[in-house]
């Protein structure tokens, strides 16, 4: 192969990996600034007003929270279809520890929490140490879980839940300055935000051309950047102007920032990858395989928990039907992100703006009217549109 043969297959494969890392990022802003567009004019309403944007976090905090999970699982070259039931259970054990037993919040939290960590265990330990396939295994919890939800509540719904309980989903972090409106401390925690996300992608591209890894122009690097810092900063904003930063808002914001950590800054996320990649390969170079495996499956049941009882604060009752179909709304996020069917690959940042996609996508169909029935055929075509991309953008690289 030729110097200029090499320089151009080179090329294309730095522009493939590009479009598949902007791809989604673009897409939903294409998205939002469709609803954006068709909502004012059908509807005359703002569809990125304060209260909007503060119900796209708090209606999808669950999504984002067990796609972080999700994801280990599939680059690890799994699935997992019990999520939405183990959240739902989760959601259950928490109203008859708070309501019936009347146990402290700060005691539940921890216990629940507990509980998602077994399930995980118990279901990790059949697909790690037997290899029984992760979808069966799975399918069967999601089936055990959902049934042992209607027996705990007993087919009725549990509630009201307590002031403090209520604060996972629906409270508001304080304004430190005083201020209140606009919340100082939203504006302040955005802009560093932003400042910080610019500052790492610029830390991350410097190592790369240490290293000789293939970048992306640097005129695309600054333009995403700055459309990232730029809508981070009106969000904050909008925020401002409301009632502050969610705490769901919060709790998502340094889960993201942890596993995107993990995943790219350890030996051990990268070790997951490895497995997703080739297996063998991975058992042959002294990777225990099994232990990592049974470990995402561990951290999906403490993070299905934990979205579980943020669902049952917002909803302020525990539901038989909780959770229903969360599932489906996981596993599409993180494939909408650009996570591989095969495993071993996927990034953190591209689930969370799959996730976002989905909930911009309910959202402005809900305000527009339209039927459940119509959302998910088009939600079901987003996903295989997704799909789609990503095997022809792997074919072309």
């Amino acid at each position: 192969m030729t110097d200029q043969t090499a320089g151009t297959t080179g090329k294309t494969s730095g522009m493939n990996v590009n479009l598949r890392e902007n791809g989604m990022l673009m897409a939903l802003v294409a998205i939002v600034v469709f609803f954006v567009i068709v909502v004012r004019a059908m509807l005359g309403v703002d569809f990125l007003s304060a209260q909007n944007i503060t119900n796209l976090f708090l209606q999808n905090s669950y999504v984002v929270i067990m796609a972080l999970g999700m994801l280990l699982v599939i680059v690890a070259g799994h699935i997992d279809l019990s999520v939405g039931s183990v959240a739902g259970f989760a959601g259950a054990v928490a109203a008859v520890l708070v309501l019936d037993w009347h146990w402290p919040v700060w005691a539940v939290i921890p216990a629940v929490l507990v509980v998602g960590l077994v399930i995980g265990g118990a279901q990790g330990y059949w697909v790690a140490y037997w290899r029984i396939p992760s979808f069966i295994v799975t399918l069967a919890g999601m089936l055990v879980f959902r049934g042992l939800t209607m027996w705990l509540l007993g087919g009725q719904n549990i509630g009201p839940f307590p002031k403090s309980f209520q604060l996972l989903s629906t409270g508001f972090v304080p304004d430190v300055f005083g201020v209140d409106k606009p919340n100082m401390t939203a504006i302040v925690v955005i802009a560093l935000a932003a400042a910080a996300i610019i500052w790492i992608g610029w830390r991350a591209r410097q190592r790369n051309e240490a290293y000789g890894t293939a970048q992306e122009p640097v005129g695309v690097f600054w333009i995403r950047n700055l459309i990232v810092a730029g809508a981070l900063m009106f969000v904050g904003y909008k925020l401002a102007s409301f009632r502050g930063l969610p705490n769901v808002l919060v709790v998502m914001a340094v889960l993201t920032v942890l596993y995107a950590f993990f995943t790219e800054a350890t030996t051990t996320g990268r070790r997951i990858y490895a497995i997703g990649g080739n297996l063998k390969a991975a058992k042959l170079s002294g990777i225990n395989t099994e232990m990592l495996t049974f470990l995402t499956f561990v951290n999906m049941g403490v993070l299905a928990a934990l979205a579980g009882m943020i669902v049952t604060a917002r909803l302020n009752s525990a539901t038989p039907k909780a959770g229903v179909g969360f599932e489906l709304d996981v596993i599409a996020a993180v494939f909408i992100g650009g996570a591989s069917m095969s495993g071993g690959s996927g990034k953190i940042v591209g689930v969370v703006v799959g996730a976002f996609i989905m909930g911009v996508m309910n959202n402005g169909m809900s305000i527009l009217g339209i039927g459940i029935d119509y959302q998910q055929v088009i939600k079901g075509l987003v996903l295989l549109a997704a799909v789609i991309f990503d095997v022809y953008n792997k074919s072309k690289s």
